[in-house]
């Protein structure tokens, strides 16, 4: 397939940006808002955690066929009909007078957000050269950094001031705008007949992602019966390994295996995956430590919270030069351990340091993530060909989507084993730490894999000079 590059890909990417930003946006400050909402809907906070696992779990499960779905109608088709349906299913939420209700337009908000990512992501990419990835990725990873940010002290601020439905109700606007500019600057692009769909192939990826997505969201909140998010989490690891089995079998799989041949992509999704689910912990556990460890006010929470954001901001005139000096293995080995250790560093917070000092090492965090998130977004599709982006953005998708929430996993879990492993139910600042440091562990971990890669992996796409 033979397409032109757009003129400008930076003004596509902040066009595609603009409306990840929504959706990461939204899916952060829902989180703020939820005693608020539970206490209007007339519900517990823990039964009406529902509302926010429903979203994931469809989020989570449509990305899959999102792939296909763009190479049947079209990337542009697809992506504009996904932010009227983001928009509206917003609408929907901010009407809901009822949980059922609600739960019903999380599932459609996720189902929209499931296109959104992946298929921006490839409206951005398809007829990109080259030497115009990096600087289109650096614009698109502002949303994973600054939505998580951003979200919980926006989330508070509209909640105290004009309700939670006003949460939702914010993307409608937004949602409008964000389609004028995609009819209006993004020019449309050749479809070929992509075939029939991989229809056992979907029902298993979607089976065993909607088992797994349930049991992860809903473990240790009492929301279902005992012992049914464990089962539930089982069920999706069995079922999962039926549909890996289908798909290296199928001449046309939900799910391309083969794409993990490609060692760029196969780094990227896997080592890229443990980069992320430390980095996941991070939005969790920095307001949490803040608060309840530190007895602040969510203000003051948000306001230090958005050092990371700041951060990231910081680096996106830095990561090209970064990338073309180094290359690809050097940046994301020394890059992801610099971000591992800021991370880890957080355990130092104490009650007696002082905003700013906490205020410039979160800053430096964020740097540090930034530089490694627009690096292996950017890494994951430089080798790949034109006819394969969509099943690669599909895929890479589905991993980053999963990622967060296993951080969130991973920071609840160490707290709590923390706390238990001191004979106390409350939460210290002590347990806060050794999440930090679990966190960044987990995060070091992805080095090593890095570092099997070739020295000028991807260089193409970074600039850097190939070494005879």
């Amino acid at each position: 397939m033979s397409e032109a590059a757009p003129k400008d890909p930076r003004l596509t990417a902040i066009i595609v940006a603009s409306a990840l930003f929504m959706q990461n946006l939204d899916s952060a400050a829902v989180t703020t808002a939820l005693p608020s909402m539970a206490r209007d809907l007339g519900e517990e906070p823990a039964r009406l955690g529902v509302a926010i696992t429903s979203y994931l779990v469809a989020l989570t499960v449509f990305i899959p066929v999102s792939g296909w779905v763009a190479d049947k109608f079209g990337p542009k088709r697809v992506f504009m009909f996904a932010i009227a349906l983001f928009a509206a299913s917003s609408a929907m939420c901010g009407l809901a007078d009822g949980l059922t209700w609600l739960v019903v337009a999380r599932v459609v908000q996720g189902l929209a957000g499931a296109m959104m990512v992946p298929v921006g992501r490839l409206l951005l990419l398809r007829g990109l050269r080259k030497d115009q990835m990096l600087t289109a990725m650096a614009w698109l990873t502002m949303p994973a950094m600054l939505g998580p940010i951003t979200g919980p002290m926006l989330g508070g601020v509209l909640t105290d001031l004009a309700g939670w439905r006003s949460v939702f109700w914010i993307n409608v606007p937004v949602g409008v705008l964000g389609l004028l500019m995609v009819a209006w600057k993004i020019p449309a692009m050749q479809v070929e007949d992509p075939g029939p769909p991989d229809a056992r192939g979907l029902l298993l990826v979607g089976g065993a992602l909607t088992l797994f997505m349930i049991g992860l969201e809903t473990i240790g909140r009492h929301v279902l019966p005992t012992a049914w998010p464990e089962v539930a989490l089982v069920l999706g690891i069995i079922t999962g390994g039926f549909a890996i089995r289908h798909c290296r079998r199928a001449a046309r799989p939900a799910l391309d295996l083969t794409l993990l041949k490609v060692p760029s992509f196969h780094a990227a999704l896997f080592a890229g995956s443990l980069f992320r689910i430390g980095a996941g912990a991070s939005p969790f556990l920095v307001p949490v430590l803040l608060q309840v460890g530190f007895g602040w006010a969510a203000s003051e929470a948000g306001f230090v919270s958005f050092a990371t954001a700041l951060g990231a901001l910081m680096m996106k005139p830095l990561a090209r030069p970064i990338l073309r000096a180094v290359g690809f293995r050097g940046t994301v080995v020394w890059g992801g351990l610099a971000a591992a250790v800021t991370l880890a560093g957080s355990a130092m917070f104490t009650p007696s340091w002082p905003i700013w000092a906490m205020f410039i090492w979160l800053a430096l965090s964020g740097l540090a993530r930034s530089l490694q998130f627009t690096s292996l977004n950017t890494l994951a599709f430089a080798d790949l060909p034109q006819n394969r982006l969509s099943a690669g953005t599909g895929f890479m998708g589905m991993a980053q989507q999963m990622a967060p929430a296993l951080g969130t996993v991973l920071a609840t879990t160490t707290l709590e084993i923390s706390a238990w492993a001191h004979g106390r139910h409350d939460l210290a600042v002590q347990d806060f730490s050794v999440g930090f440091l679990v966190a960044g562990l987990v995060s070091a971990l992805s080095a090593p894999f890095y570092a099997r890669l070739p020295a000028d992996i991807g260089h193409e796409v970074s600039g850097q000079r190939r070494k005879s």
